[in-house]
């Protein structure tokens, strides 16, 4: 599979390499460009090879120069498409974990079938708010964020997360054993979320599955990935979270979430999963 920051990386690319033809169809060196441009010509080679983003006004100067002034607006509109494919945390949490729970709402009223794999957590749609506490308060001190809103993140969670009750969505949830015995809170915490997971994965819009740690598997443990209906895959890194567009990168994941979805249990064997990890919990 790509790697999950490629798409945002490739479409940064696409737009450095029509910079880098409009220079050489106008013979202009990279020398050149940049002192028409009123730059070092170290920054049009970092355009030119995608490592810097060009701003708005760098690509205007930058087709005016090499008279083409009629494809600035496209490609500024291209370049916005690739930096926006690749959100870094730091921006998405500055007005802090409530407002980035809260800004999902609209979005998930408009998707009909929610897929969530994931190799870390209880998907967020299945978390209960002490649980979702405890993950969102991990967040908060690993990114230093001045105001610790952790606690109101998780309430508007779990408000969020009552769309599973709603008509006309569907959601297909899957996650590896290992979730169940990763200890996220206290012992309390833990066993609450876990005798959630049993009633909340028998209701009728959640297909619920869990991959046992003994299966024989076609795919191995990947990055917790969501995709909403075949439009959008969400993939989130340690640094950003990163918005999945291109069609054929999607027909890859939903290949992985297939393959995935045929190696998990459902039903009483998955409960019987999820018993023994509270039992566990002594």
């Amino acid at each position: 599979m790509t790697l999950p920051s490629s798409s945002a990386q490739s479409a940064r690319e696409v737009v450095a390499r029509r910079l880098r033809d409009l220079r050489k169809g106008a013979g202009l060196t990279v020398v050149e460009l940049a002192s028409g441009c009123g730059w070092h010509h170290a920054k049009t080679s970092r355009i030119e090879n995608a490592r810097t983003a060009p701003t708005a006004t760098d690509i205007r100067l930058w087709c005016r120069t090499a008279g083409a002034g009629d494809q600035a607006e496209d490609l500024i509109a291209q370049s916005l498409h690739a930096e926006s494919m690749y959100s870094e945390w730091r921006h998405r949490t500055r007005s802090g974990l409530r407002q980035l729970q809260d800004s999902a709402v609209a979005f998930f009223q408009q998707t009909e079938l929610f897929r969530v794999y994931s190799s870390s957590l209880v998907p967020g749609l299945l978390q209960t708010e002490g649980y979702a506490a405890a993950v969102l308060g991990m967040s908060a001190r690993f990114r230093d964020l001045p105001v610790d809103d952790s606690a109101a993140a998780a309430r508007a969670r779990v408000a969020r997360s009552q769309i599973i009750h709603e008509r006309g969505h569907r959601f297909v949830l899957l996650m590896e054993e290992a979730v169940l015995r990763y200890r996220i809170g206290d012992a309390d915490t833990m066993a609450a979320q876990l005798g959630h997971l049993l009633s909340a994965g028998a209701l009728p819009a959640v297909s619920l599955g869990i991959i046992p740690t003994t299966a024989e598997r076609d795919q191995w443990p990947r990055e917790t990935f969501h995709v909403y209906d075949d439009e959008l895959v969400s993939v989130e890194l340690v640094s950003a979270q990163v918005r999945i567009t291109q069609p054929s990168e999607i027909g890859l994941y939903l290949r992985a979430f297939e393959q995935m979805r045929q190696t998990a249990v459902y039903g009483a064997e998955a409960r019987a999963l999820v018993v023994k990890a509270i039992d566990a919990l002594g």
